[in-house]
């Protein structure tokens, strides 16, 4: 049996989807034992599940699967993603080197009124995570800030890491260099600026409300973080992150606009002395290798799921999943739910959105859901779920940095934008807003 003779779907069977099972079964359950969900290296569990999958349907020879495993991982959009990894990856890595995470944070502490820190701290994270595409890069940058700033204002260190972990996540969320971004819309097959526009909609209001929460219950009296002067280097090395954005925003593409970023981003560190040209390549190429192991888990989980479609597994989870959706908006609800499951289980909103997002799309085929929105559904569900995991790497990170007897739990309390985020997006998918962006 050649790779031709696996072009038909096989009727729905819920035995096809064992590996989900197997994979989760892996993953959480030695997650649990270690009591470290980040102990198990996520490519290891796939590819006990990718084995599970191969040895089903003993009908097809092994030879036979393996081309059909081959061919998910070679899918043309599974490709196109794994290189605007590696081109994000250099970009970021480019720019952290020259020094433009330090710059950008001492710029936006500049400007921020220490009365009004707790609200500026989720701003400078909202920046700064929108800026550099990681919400985990963000939090390292601040959580150390956040908590020198709590000493001075005397309030509770959870309310300021709060404040960083939910600004990290709205970066996260719209960023044009995020893994979730680029995730989510290429498994919707969109341009990044649609999503983008249609994602916007939900998270500003979202934020607004936020800030505005904030100064409300969390202004305080209280001495500014000590930042040094701002000098016109300083703002240089800003500039290749708002090039990109503005760029990306004007529908460059991605993968030129990432090639433009990391060159602009390596003019600017060679003139300021920040590292000469070896050092220039050396950041760029550790950028690109530290993409590794998102890169495996893609190419995995797009074979995984290319013989699982074949298998029926897909089919019989559609099935499962109309028999609970009513129209658009129940289509628009089960992404979210899907998407947010996964998350649960993975505690990685970039692997739950390769797995859920092909789901997603037939979904979204089959109910009549834009795109743009069901992109949209997808990286802010993940991300509302990722941020509010207590065993997730961004709230562990926060916890880890601050260097003060602090909880998860602590920090849970005070999630309020991704909280506020989950109502805002509720709302938008059970009032059809924006309306521009719900139907195809």
């Amino acid at each position: 049996m050649d790779i031709e003779d696996f072009s038909q779907d096989r009727e729905p069977r819920a035995k096809a989807l064992i590996p989900f099972g197997v994979f989760l079964v892996f993953y959480l359950g030695l997650s649990i034992a270690s009591g470290d969900f980040y102990k198990v290296p996520m490519p290891v569990a796939f590819l006990v599940a990718s084995a599970t999958a191969l040895v089903l349907n003993r009908k097809a020879s092994l030879k036979s699967k393996i081309e059909l495993f081959a061919h998910g991982m070679g899918n043309v959009d599974i490709m196109t993603m794994c290189l605007i990894f590696i081109l994000a990856g250099a970009f970021a890595s480019t720019a952290k080197a020259m020094g433009a995470v330090d710059a950008t944070v001492n710029l936006a502490l500049t400007f921020i009124p220490p009365n009004l820190l707790v609200g500026g701290l989720f701003l400078v994270a909202c920046f700064i995570s929108l800026s550099i595409g990681t919400s985990v890069g963000t939090v390292v940058a601040l959580a150390p800030i956040a908590a020198g700033v709590t000493q001075n204002l005397g309030i509770p260190i959870g309310v300021c890491l709060g404040a960083v972990v939910g600004g990290a996540m709205f970066g996260d969320n719209l960023s044009m260099i995020s893994d979730t971004t680029i995730a989510a819309t290429r498994t919707q097959q969109v341009e990044m600026n649609r999503k983008f526009y249609a994602n916007i909609k939900i998270v500003i209001p979202a934020a607004i409300l936020t800030i505005l929460l904030y100064l409300v219950f969390a202004t305080h009296a209280g001495t500014a973080p000590q930042v040094r002067p701002i000098t016109f280097i300083d703002c240089c090395k800003v500039a290749p992150y708002l090039a990109v954005l503005v760029l990306a925003l004007f529908g460059v593409n991605v993968m030129a606009l990432l090639m433009f970023g990391s060159v602009l981003a390596g003019t600017v560190g060679l003139l300021n002395g920040s590292f000469d040209f070896f050092g220039f390549l050396k950041g760029a190429g550790d950028g690109a290798l530290s993409m590794s192991e998102t890169l495996i888990v893609a190419l995995l989980a797009g074979g995984l799921l290319k013989v699982i479609r074949y298998n029926g597994g897909i089919g019989y989870l559609l099935g499962l999943i109309e028999r609970h959706i009513r129209g658009r908006r129940g289509g628009e609800f089960g992404i979210a739910l899907l998407v947010s499951a996964v998350n649960v289980f993975t505690a990685n909103n970039t692997v739950a959105i390769v797995i859920a997002g092909p789901i997603a799309r037939d979904i979204s085929e089959r109910y009549g859901i834009a795109p743009a929105r069901s992109a949209s559904i997808l990286d802010t569900s993940s991300c509302i779920v990722q941020g509010i995991l207590p065993y997730g790497a961004q709230v562990l990170a926060a916890v880890g940095l601050a260097g003060a007897a602090v909880s998860a739990f602590d920090v849970l309390a005070f999630l309020w934008y991704p909280y506020v985020l989950a109502f805002f997006l509720i709302l938008a998918i059970a009032l059809g807003f924006p309306r521009s962006a719900s139907r195809s």
